[in-house]
């Protein structure tokens, strides 16, 4: 047991290390444009997001699925990127026009990508270890436990903001993935795998 709870902190430091922002730049842009009012979508956004991520870290770790690092290391910026821009077009789209639909399957891409990356890590950490699947599920209970706690901050940081200075949420969409956009910028041209 005790071994299970030091692999669910190291999946909780793993995303909310402020060194390695990407994971929770990432579950902001998922969460930016949503609300408290309308928590059902991000709730199965992050629901998808985990099952598809849980699955390709799985897979790896298991020797199932064997990817290049640095090509994850990349794609994993461009994520980040792509969702932010996705909300900026989602926004303004019209209503007819908004479906959830494609943002679910965009989601459990991206998962799988993220996942890849934790893979690298956690490879890393179980170097020695024989038996795998407790440290395994572990690593991914203090994964979904932070993503929680930072969907959960995004929303609280918006209602705030709504509630005290009476910003509409389509600013603070529009506010939240600029500001995304500008910090992933950087990330893309350092992992960039073909210099």
């Amino acid at each position: 047991m005790q071994d299970f709870w030091f692999y669910i902190q190291m999946g909780l430091h793993h995303v909310l290390d402020l060194n390695a922002y990407d994971h929770i730049l990432f579950l902001a842009a998922l969460a930016a444009p949503f609300s408290f009012e309308h928590w059902k979508p991000v709730l199965l956004l992050a629901t998808v997001f985990t099952f598809a991520h849980c699955l390709s870290l799985t897979l790896s770790v298991f020797g199932l699925v064997v990817v290049d690092v640095d090509l994850i290391e990349f794609l994993i910026p461009v994520t980040i990127f792509l969702t932010a821009i996705f909300n900026l077009i989602y926004q303004y789209a019209e209503k007819k026009h908004k479906n959830l639909g494609l943002h679910l399957i965009a989601t459990a891409f991206f998962g799988l990508i993220h996942g890849f990356g934790f893979s690298n890590y956690f490879k890393m950490l179980m170097a020695e270890e024989e038996e795998k699947f407790t440290p395994l599920l572990g690593f991914a209970t203090g994964i979904e436990l932070s993503q929680l706690v930072t969907v959960f901050s995004v929303l609280f940081i918006s209602y705030m903001l709504h509630f005290l200075f009476k910003v509409k949420q389509s600013s603070f969409v529009l506010i939240a993935s600029i500001f995304i956009l500008l910090v992933t910028i950087p990330m893309l041209v350092q992992t960039f795998p073909y210099k």
